[in-house]
């Protein structure tokens, strides 16, 4: 099953939901600031983004910017930081078995189908 991480308020990720509407296939989507992934659901996209957890954080965000910047964390500690924060997460994500991507720019999605 296919799985995009969503937030509606986003240009980027409601394009990247059309063209999986368009594609026909079927999928699910996550509202990830309304249903916050899990820390156990946040290793597993990280793992297969083959990405550090840092790398997934939004860096212009208030929240990184107030409260993250500049300060020596691991990377258990981004993963919590995205389970409390979800915010902090960049988006679109989409995962279609064990592959995954960032959707930015959205044509990215079509990568992974």
């Amino acid at each position: 099953m296919i799985t995009i991480y969503h937030n509606n308020r986003c240009g980027k990720s409601r394009s990247a939901l059309s063209l999986l509407e368009e594609s026909g296939q079927k999928f699910q989507t996550v509202e990830y600031l309304k249903d916050i992934p899990t820390i156990e659901d946040l290793k597993t996209i990280v793992k297969k983004l083959k990405i550090k957890p840092h790398d997934l954080i939004r860096t212009k965000e208030a929240i990184y910017l107030e409260n993250y910047k500049g300060k020596d964390i691991t990377d258990d500690q981004w993963i919590q930081a995205m389970h409390d924060h979800p915010i902090l997460m960049e988006r679109p994500i989409v995962i279609n078995g064990n592959k995954a991507v960032v959707a930015r720019p959205p044509e990215k999605v079509l990568d992974i189908l």
